[in-house]
């Protein structure tokens, strides 16, 4: 082999190399951003702050909530739904370009003129964030009971 060509092919398998790592270390970066903004939203929700909330939804955020509903968060926008304890465990994340897909389970015990207010409910859920004009938003949700 050429020395030119061998040192050609160094060159480039280096440089593919350092491409593939910051692509997994901007991953890294994402996933930590993303998974700390999903805890900020799940703060928001046990609060009841729609204010926070809003911060978090794009204003077309559609959720699958565990009453096999298909809506805009009304239930927590009308404050149908609060929370006593509201906790939120990723488990995975996907990340794909500007879209991340966060994976887990929460456990919640609702309250007040809640649906099973005072019981704990365990769920699973999905939340797809969106990178749009440079934040992290979430686009779409969905969350199951866990049936015993």
């Amino acid at each position: 082999m050429n020395k030119s060509i061998f040192l050609c092919i160094l060159l480039l398998t280096a440089m593919c190399t350092q491409l593939a790592s910051q692509t997994t270390s901007e991953k890294t970066e994402i996933e930590a951003e993303v998974r700390k903004l999903d805890s900020l939203h799940a703060a928001a929700v046990l609060s009841g702050d729609l204010k926070e909330m809003d911060k978090y939804w794009t204003p077309d955020f559609m959720v699958t909530n565990p009453f096999n509903e298909i809506d805009r968060a009304n239930r927590i926008r009308t404050g149908a739904l609060t929370y006593a304890s509201f906790q939120r465990i990723c488990e995975a994340v996907k990340i794909h370009d500007n879209t991340a897909i966060l994976m887990g389970k929460e456990i919640v015990v609702p309250k007040g003129s809640s649906i099973d207010a005072g019981k704990t409910i365990n769920r699973r859920y999905t939340n797809i964030w969106m990178k749009i004009s440079g934040l992290w938003r979430l686009v779409a949700r969905h969350a199951n009971v866990i049936c015993d």
